[in-house]
C-alpha cells in the first residue's frame, strides 16, 4: 500500500513548502526590512547561436547560475535522516528578479524550469537554461575582417542595491564560464571578461548594481574569402589588364564592360551579408564602388583614347597646350616621347633647285641659244615636278606626324590613367586587408613586444661580442 509511504524527504519538502506558503513568496526572505539580500550571479556561454546582423541581434544558449541564501529554506539535518540538500520547484518560493537589461525578443520569458537546490543552511543554487536573444550594435566596417562587441547586461530590475546586492558567482574569475562551450563555425571568441557596474539615478538617491558580460567576437573569413576576397583580387588584376590592351582594339570595351558586371554581382552578395541600416558601409563595399567607378571611367577615357588614336587621320593637329602638356612632360617623363620621329631633311628644296637652273644658265652662255631655250623648258618642268613631290612627301610626313602625335597622346592618356588606378587600387587593398590590423590594439601590442624583444636581443647579442 504506497499510500501510507511518506519518506523524510517528503515531509521536509511538505513542511518547507507550507512554511513558505504561510509566509507567503510576495516578499524578500529576510528577517528585518533593512536586510540585504546579496544574491551571486554567473553565466555559462554554451553555443553562440546566431548573429543577426541585420537586425542586431545576438542570439546565444546560456545556463544561469543563481546563489543566494532563504531564510525560511533551513532545517536541522539530525532531524531528517540526514538530508541536507532537497530539489524543490522555482515556482513555489521567492526568486530574485534578475533580468537581461538589453532584451530583444518577443517572447515573454527566455528562460526553461528548473528546480532549485535547497541547502540545510538556507543556501539556494538554482541553474535554468536560456535562450537569450540580446540587442547589440554591429560595426560591418572591417567586414568580412571584423570584430564585434556585444555586452550581456544583468541587473534587479525593481529592486536597488539596499535591498538586493549582486556579485559574481567567483570573485576571482569575472567572466562568462566557457567550460561546455560549443564552438560556431562561424564566429570565434576573442575576449570575455564582466564588470559589475553600480549606477545612480537622476530618480533615485539608491545605487542599482548590475553585472555586464563583454563578449568580443571574430568573423571566421574562410568562407568569405573564396566567394568574395579571391574574386575581388581576380578582378583587380583583370582591371589592370585593360589598361594594356591596345586603344584601338574592341576588346577593351568588352572587358571592361564585363568586369564591371562581376563587381555588381560581388556587390549584391556584399548587401545579402551585411545589415542595410549599418552605421558605416564596409570597406570592402566601398572598394567594390570606387573600382566600378574607375572602370565606368577607363571605359569612357578608351572612348576618348580610342578617338584620340584615329584624330590624327583627319589632319587635325593637337592643340599647342595639349602637345607641351602631354608630349613634353608626360610622354618624357614616360618613355613614350621617343615614338614621335621628326621628318629628315628633304634635300629638294627650291633654293638648290634654282641653283641647279642659273647654272644650266651661265654654262651655255654663249651656244645655240635654241638649244638653250630647249633645255631650259626641261629644267623648269623638272624643277616644277620636283616641286610638287616634295610639296606631296611633306604633306604626308605632316600628316604622318600628326598621327604619331595624337597616337602618343593616347598612349600617355592610357598610361596615366592606368597609373592613377593602380595607386586607388593600391591603398583601397591596403585600406581593406591592412587597416583592421592596425587598428587592432592587441596586434599593435604584440607588434611592439616583438620589436623591444628584438632589439634587446640584438643589444645582447652585441654586449656578447663586444666581450668576447
Amino acid at each position: 500500500d504506497y499510500e501510507h509511504i511518506s519518506s523524510k524527504e517528503k515531509q521536509l519538502i511538505k513542511k518547507l513548502l507550507d512554511r513558505y506558503e504561510l509566509h507567503g513568496k510576495e516578499g524578500r526572505p529576510v528577517v528585518n526590512t533593512s536586510d540585504s539580500i546579496s544574491v551571486r550571479f554567473g553565466l555559462s556561454l554554451i553555443q553562440i547561436l546566431d548573429v543577426d546582423e541585420k537586425n542586431q541581434v545576438l542570439k546565444t544558449n546560456v545556463w544561469y547560475n543563481y546563489q543566494w541564501k532563504d531564510v525560511l529554506l533551513t532545517w536541522q539535518k539530525e532531524d531528517y535522516d540526514n538530508i541536507t540538500d532537497i530539489r524543490i520547484p522555482s515556482s513555489k518560493i521567492w526568486l530574485p528578479d534578475i533580468l537581461l537589461y538589453n532584451f530583444a525578443d518577443d517572447r515573454l520569458k527566455e528562460q526553461r524550469d528548473a528546480l532549485v537546490v535547497v541547502q540545510n543552511s538556507g543556501d539556494l543554487l538554482w541553474m535554468p537554461q536560456a535562450i537569450l536573444r540580446s540587442s547589440c550594435s554591429f560595426d560591418t566596417l572591417y567586414f568580412p575582417f571584423d570584430e564585434q562587441r556585444c555586452i550581456l547586461k544583468f541587473g534587479s530590475w525593481t529592486y536597488n542595491g539596499l535591498r538586493l546586492d549582486m556579485h559574481f558567482l567567483d570573485d576571482t574569475q569575472k567572466e562568462m564560464d566557457l567550460l561546455e562551450y560549443i564552438d560556431n563555425k562561424e564566429w570565434s571568441i576573442v575576449e570575455n571578461v564582466a564588470i559589475r557596474n553600480v549606477k545612480y539615478y537622476l530618480c533615485c538617491p539608491e545605487p542599482y548594481p548590475d553585472l555586464t558580460f563583454t563578449l568580443r567576437i571574430k568573423r571566421r573569413v574562410a568562407f568569405y574569402t573564396f566567394i568574395l576576397i579571391m574574386p575581388c583580387a581576380l578582378l583587380s588584376l583583370l582591371t589592370l589588364v585593360i589598361f594594356w590592351v591596345p586603344p584601338e582594339s574592341p576588346a577593351k570595351l568588352i572587358l571592361g564592360m564585363n568586369i564591371f558586371l562581376a563587381f555588381f554581382v560581388l556587390l549584391l552578395l556584399l548587401a545579402e551579408s551585411t545589415p542595410k541600416a549599418a552605421a558605416s558601409i564596409p570597406l570592402i563595399g566601398a572598394y567594390f564602388c570606387l573600382s566600378m567607378v574607375m572602370i565606368t571611367l577607363s571605359t569612357v577615357l578608351s572612348c576618348v583614347v580610342a578617338n584620340m588614336f584615329f584624330r590624327g587621320v583627319r589632319i587635325n593637329r593637337a592643340p599647342r597646350f595639349l602637345r607641351s602638356i602631354v608630349i613634353d612632360c608626360f610622354a618624357r617623363a614616360l618613355c613614350l616621347r621617343d615614338k614621335i620621329v621628326e621628318p629628315d631633311y628633304n634635300p629638294l628644296t627650291p633654293k638648290k633647285t634654282g641653283r641647279v637652273v642659273g647654272e644650266a644658265r651661265g654654262q651655255y652662255p654663249y651656244r645655240d641659244i635654241r638649244f638653250g631655250q630647249v633645255l631650259l623648258e626641261e629644267v623648269r618642268a623638272i624643277r616644277e615636278m620636283l616641286e610638287k613631290v616634295r610639296e606631296k612627301k611633306a604633306k604626308a610626313e605632316e600628316k604622318e606626324k600628326y598621327v604619331r602625335e595624337w597616337r602618343v597622346i593616347a598612349c600617355v592618356t592610357d598610361r596615366v590613367i592606368f597609373i592613377f588606378y593602380l595607386l586607388v587600387n593600391t591603398v583601397g587593398l591596403i585600406c581593406i586587408f591592412l587597416k583592421p590590423y592596425l587598428d587592432n590594439e592587441e596586434l599593435r601590442k604584440a607588434a611592439a613586444k616583438a620589436a623591444s624583444a628584438a632589439v634587446i636581443e640584438a643589444a645582447g647579442g652585441g654586449e656578447d661580442t663586444a666581450g668576447e
